[in-house]
């Protein structure tokens, strides 16, 4: 019997530069707390330009967990952050009641023609915790715990994993782990948590002896222990967590229990009412509310 639930494949879009979306999809909404999978690049920048600038847009009901594997983004928000995320931190940003921010491209990474690639998640907030007051959050690479497997070394982003844990701001049950296996390398996923997947961001790799190929996910079974083992130089990622507590509903940039809460916000956001969010200090641009 198969220790994979799913396999997913995502979808690329190209929104100015390449995005391949795991979640949610037609397989799998969500996996723990994760509600948002998106996989940007390998892409490079041309100098003097705003490709891969993403400009100010609101959030409601969710944490943004942002990874970089290479190059750098600066992070701007209305709370007054201003933080260059470089390969190896965690940026993670609770919107709670309502927070609104920028990723723009650094112009030293456009003009080095440095490559850009990097994972950024949804982590819905529990509900007792969706209307919260909104936070950033940065931790450099070097303040996330490392632990060494055969063959690689393990990442530990967000919550408790192979005996250590991270003091990323968490809210509730969540597991998030970057591994970087030489060929040959292999790690076992155990079943901690409710829910678990493993992504491959590049190279190759086998679970249990099923074949996943760079750009996968895999849904894993509940319960089971599972082997990873590359077969050439790899890196994954391995996500998940509790159940989430209750349906949410998505819309847009908006995560909520509430269909109605949702409502609330767009109107908030195409009025540009600025009691729910707030104007991003430095910033002129914006996202409007799209028409669907």
């Amino acid at each position: 019997m198969s220790s994979i639930r799913h396999l997913i494949q995502g979808h690329t879009r190209d929104i100015g530069f390449p995005v391949k979306r795991l979640l949610p999809s037609m397989e799998a909404r969500t996996v723990g707390p994760f509600v948002f999978f998106d996989h940007m690049g390998p892409v490079t920048f041309d100098a003097g330009t705003t490709e891969g600038d993403v400009r100010p847009h609101p959030h409601i009901g969710l944490a943004t967990v942002t990874y970089l594997f290479s190059g750098a983004m600066m992070h701007r928000d209305s709370l007054g952050s201003v933080q260059l995320i470089t390969p190896g931190d965690v940026n993670w940003m609770a919107s709670g009641c309502g927070i609104v921010h920028s990723e723009r491209i650094p112009e030293e990474i456009r003009e080095k023609k440095t490559v850009v690639q990097g994972l950024q998640m949804w982590v819905a907030l529990p509900q007792a915790d969706e209307e919260m007051s909104p936070g950033f959050w940065h931790y450099p690479a070097a303040e996330l715990p490392y632990v060494d497997v055969e063959g690689g070394k393990l990442h530990i982003l967000a919550g408790s994993a192979y005996g250590q844990t991270s003091p990323v701001k968490a809210h509730s049950p969540t597991l998030y782990v970057a591994a970087n296996l030489q060929s040959g390398g292999k790690l076992q996923v155990q079943a901690d948590y409710a829910e678990r997947a493993v992504y491959v961001v590049s190279g190759a790799a086998t679970l249990d002896g099923e074949a996943l190929a760079a750009g996968t996910l895999a849904i894993l079974e509940a319960g089971a222990v599972v082997e990873v083992q590359a077969q050439q130089d790899t890196i994954l990622m391995i996500l998940g967590g509790e159940a989430l507590d209750g349906k949410r509903f998505i819309w847009w940039n908006f995560v909520s229990s509430s269909k109605e809460r949702i409502e609330t916000a767009k109107f908030a956001w195409a009025s540009q009412q600025t009691d729910m969010f707030p104007k991003v200090p430095g910033e002129t641009e914006f996202i409007p509310l799209p028409d669907r």
